[in-house]
Parts: structure tokens; C-alpha cells; sequence
């Protein structure tokens, strides 16, 4: 009898469970959700984009997944995407919350943080002090023309032998946000902003795994000793890190002579508690945007960079034909300037290629709508986890005509005229688009005519090129990789 009963109550347990994972009325469709799991195990979350267009060819464009009891709904293609991002973009504004996002930024920030008073402060307040610091001026292209200065220095010193270059990149586009955010950069041979580095390439990639997703799942799995804690880890390092930073700033600064974004942070706490105003800026709050700031600035930009020198290596004809554009433009100038770009179209669309072709931001971030929202007869409730898959904009057939190439003249007319496309979507779109995307392409070009004029990039074996296939994460990297430096004379 106790057997019988523990089976008819097991049995209604897993009703009770399956009816949970029950797609609501109106909902998007997807495949069948297991108990407890949901599609968790039907899913590779090394690389889930293969098997999210899989589903997309069972379940159309817009299909939903449940992660453990969460429901997903998964956007392709652009139309859809568009409609996410930008038409109905202040719809679909919010970030959804989860155990992972809690504990990384407490929904604080500019990342993470809700559609709300205090992420419209907080965006606002980081616009107006970036472009203070130079966003948009030619001192911010001055500082990174000096950080390039370092970086050549860097790789002049690894001529001859095979190199990585995946440290120097790294350390090259950190140190252009932390001399804005922090006030300094810092050296290539510093061991701890290294290790530091090294937390922050590894906590994009384990956020975006399997474990993230069971901790995200089940939260009593934190105190067991699994992967996930691996995460929580490095976020209690890097935020170690940033504690220091600020309490140094604290001690040394000087009241309304701000030499960095935590100075102006610091003078508007100061200024609104004179006032007596009620606001959403404090130390927490400080915290998550240096975190947000110093991951978003690096690792974008570092990926892209990466990705570059990868094609350039393999696909030398356009290396040399990038080399000769700006030979050209360049004259017996020691560098080029950021304005010289509109006399360069296939620099700018190998560049742009390089983006697409990677799709460097693979997922974007989350999104979810502020209230219920009708979509393409689908009704989407208030706070659903939204993934808008940008890989899917940037290999579409009917928008790109070699999708699976590596191929600038996607970005190029008959005459050799740069054009526009809005299935280029390298850093999403709309008002949660990231904040730092034109600083992200000044360095971006920058960084890599530098290098250009430096330097040749040849396979460390050219009858064995380098593998292509991404490391999936937050931003997509290149697997690591060697190569041979020539010194251009």
C-alpha cells in the first residue's frame, strides 16, 4: 500500500510539474518541456545557436523554450528582431531577473537594471560624463592613438616568434575604459590586471553555460560544490577588484576637481545629499557600473580585434588590399586619424564583416516587456525572458548573399561604395543599444589600422590554418591562436 501510494503521489507530482511547464494561452510555441528541466537538456550550451534555429525550423521565428520552470521566448530573423529591438523597443525595454543576474548586479547598473527611473539616472548621468571624458572628441581618439602607441610596443617586443595576441588586445581595449572610469591604465606586465583579464574572458563564457543555467534553475544547488561556483567566485575577485579601486578614490579624491568618471559618481552623491534628494546613486550602484563599463568596454572590442588579425591571416588578399587603401590615405602621416575612415570603404567593410561574420554579441542581452504585450498574434506577458538572436540577422539568406563567407563586398556597391544594411546588427539596437558602441568602433578601426601599419599577420603554419569555430559566451571569441609577426619597414 505505501508503495502504491508513493507512486500515485510521485505520479501527480509529475502532472503537477508538466502542467507548470505548461505553455500559456496565446503563448509563442516549442518544443515539449521535460519536468523539472524544461529544454535545458536539449540544448548545447556550448554552443546553443545550432540547436535555437533547429527549433526554428519546427517552430518558426518566434518559438518558446522553458529554462528549468522559466519560460524563453526566442526571437529570429529581422523582422522580428527589428520589431523587438526598435519598433516596439520601449515595450520590450526591461531586462528580466533571475538567481545569476541577482547576484552579479542586484538588477543595478546599466547592464542589468530595469527599465526604470534609476537605469534612466544611471544612463543618462554615464552618457554626459563619457562625453566629458571625450566620447564623440578627438581627445578620445588622441588616447587611444597613444594606447595603440603601447600596444605596438607590446608586439614589436614578439616579432619573429609565434605569438598570442589575445593578452595584448585585451589589456589594450581595458585600458581605453578604465582610464575614463578608473583614471589609469594599466601595463601589459602587470600580473594582477592580467589575472584580472583572465576572470573576466572566463566569467563571459560560464554566465552564458550549462551551470549558470541550473544555478538560474535551482537555486538550492548554490552551496554544493559544482561548476556554477566557479561563477561566484570570479565575481567576488573582480568585485574585490573594483572595491579597492573605489575606496582609493575615496580616500584621494578631491571634492568637484573630477579626474575620472568615480569622481564625477562621487560628486553627484554629494551633491544630491546637499540637496536632499532621494536618489538611486550610491556605492552599490557605483560598483555594478564599473563592472558594466569594464566588461562591456573590453570585451567587445577585444573579440572584434581578435577576430581581425584571425581573417586577416587567412584571407591575405584582403589583408593586402586593407594595407594598400591605407597606405594610400595615410601618405607619410605616422598614423591615421579616425575622420580618414570616409576615404577607406573597404577597410570599413572588412571591418564591419569581421562583426557580421563572427556575430560578436551572438544573443545580445535579455529583454522583457514592461507590461503584456501582443506580438504577431502571440501574447507576451509582462516580464518574459526575451532572446533576440542576432546571429540569426547576420547569416539570414535573403539578406546577405554569402552568408556562410567571410566576404566584404557584403558592405560594398558595384563602385566600391560603403553602404548601409539593417541586418547589421553587431551590438543590437534600439534604447537598451549599448552605450559605448561609437567608442567601440573608433578603437575598433584605430587599433587595427595601427597594427596594419606595423605589421604583416601570417599563419603560424599556413598548411595549417587556424580553427574558426567560435567559443560561444556573452561575445563570441576565436578559439586561441599563434601567429607570426612581420615588421613592416
Amino acid at each position: 500500500m505505501d508503495i502504491i501510494t508513493l507512486l500515485v503521489v510521485g505520479f501527480a507530482l509529475l502532472l503537477l510539474l508538466q502542467w507548470k511547464l505548461s505553455r500559456p494561452k496565446g503563448f509563442p510555441p516549442g518544443p515539449i518541456a521535460l519536468p523539472l528541466v524544461g529544454n535545458l537538456l536539449q540544448i548545447d550550451f556550448t554552443n546553443p545557436l545550432k540547436d535555437l534555429k533547429a527549433f526554428s525550423k519546427v517552430y518558426g521565428p518566434m518559438f518558446s523554450i522553458y529554462l528549468g520552470f522559466t519560460p524563453a521566448v526566442v526571437i529570429r530573423e529581422l523582422k522580428h528582431v527589428k520589431e523587438i529591438l526598435v519598433n516596439k523597443g520601449v515595450d520590450f525595454a526591461d531586462r528580466p531577473q533571475n538567481r545569476l543576474i541577482q547576484l552579479i548586479s542586484g538588477g543595478r547598473g546599466l547592464i542589468f537594471a530595469g527599465y526604470g527611473s534609476s537605469w534612466k539616472e544611471h544612463r543618462r548621468f554615464t552618457l554626459s560624463t563619457l562625453r566629458n571624458f571625450g566620447l564623440g572628441k578627438k581627445s578620445m581618439e588622441q588616447r587611444i592613438c597613444e594606447e595603440a602607441a603601447f600596444l605596438i610596443d607590446e608586439m614589436k617586443k614578439n616579432k619573429g616568434s609565434l605569438y598570442d595576441p589575445h593578452f595584448v588586445l585585451g589589456n589594450a581595449a581595458s585600458n581605453i575604459i578604465c582610464s575614463i572610469v578608473f583614471g589609469r591604465r594599466y601595463n601589459y606586465d602587470n600580473p594582477t590586471f592580467r589575472d584580472l583579464l583572465n576572470l573576466v574572458h572566463e566569467h563571459t563564457k560560464r554566465t552564458s553555460g550549462f551551470w549558470a543555467q541550473l544555478f538560474n534553475a535551482f537555486g538550492f544547488i548554490k552551496h554544493l560544490p559544482l561548476p556554477h561556483q566557479k561563477v561566484i567566485r570570479n565575481i567576488k575577485v573582480i568585485f574585490g577588484f573594483l572595491r579597492n579601486v573605489l575606496e582609493e578614490h575615496k580616500r584621494t579624491r578631491v571634492p568637484n576637481q573630477p579626474r575620472d568618471y568615480i569622481d564625477c559618481y562621487l560628486d553627484e552623491v554629494d551633491k544630491e545629499k546637499q540637496d536632499g534628494y532621494k536618489s538611486s546613486f550610491d556605492d552599490e550602484n557605483l560598483l555594478t557600473c564599473m563592472l558594466d563599463l569594464f566588461i562591456a568596454g573590453r570585451e567587445t572590442t577585444s573579440s572584434s580585434l581578435e577576430w581581425t588579425l584571425l581573417y586577416m591571416m587567412i584571407y591575405s588578399d584582403v589583408q593586402e588590399k586593407c594595407r594598400t587603401e591605407m597606405d594610400t590615405v595615410r601618405g607619410d602621416r605616422d598614423h591615421l586619424d579616425y575622420e580618414d575612415r570616409v576615404r577607406m570603404p573597404y577597410t570599413q567593410a572588412v571591418l564591419r564583416e569581421v562583426q557580421r561574420f563572427a556575430s560578436i554579441l551572438p544573443l545580445g542581452v535579455a529583454h522583457s516587456p514592461i507590461k503584456d504585450v501582443q506580438l504577431n498574434g502571440y501574447t507576451i506577458p509582462k516580464g518574459t525572458f526575451i532572446i533576440t538572436d542576432l546571429s540569426s540577422v547576420h547569416y539570414d539568406e535573403s539578406s546577405w548573399k554569402y552568408p556562410y563567407e567571410f566576404n566584404p563586398d557584403h558592405f560594398l556597391n558595384k563602385d566600391g561604395e560603403l553602404i548601409k544594411t539593417e541586418s547589421f546588427l553587431p551590438l543590437s539596437a534600439g534604447p537598451r543599444v549599448c552605450l559605448g558602441e561609437n567608442m567601440a568602433q573608433i578603437e575598433i578601426f584605430l587599433f587595427f589600422t595601427t597594427m596594419l601599419t606595423h605589421f604583416e599577420f601570417h599563419c603560424a603554419d599556413p598548411k595549417s590554418p587556424p580553427d574558426l569555430t567560435p567559443v560561444f559566451g556573452v561575445s563570441q571569441t576565436p578559439r586561441c591562436f599563434k601567429m607570426r609577426l612581420v615588421h613592416r619597414t
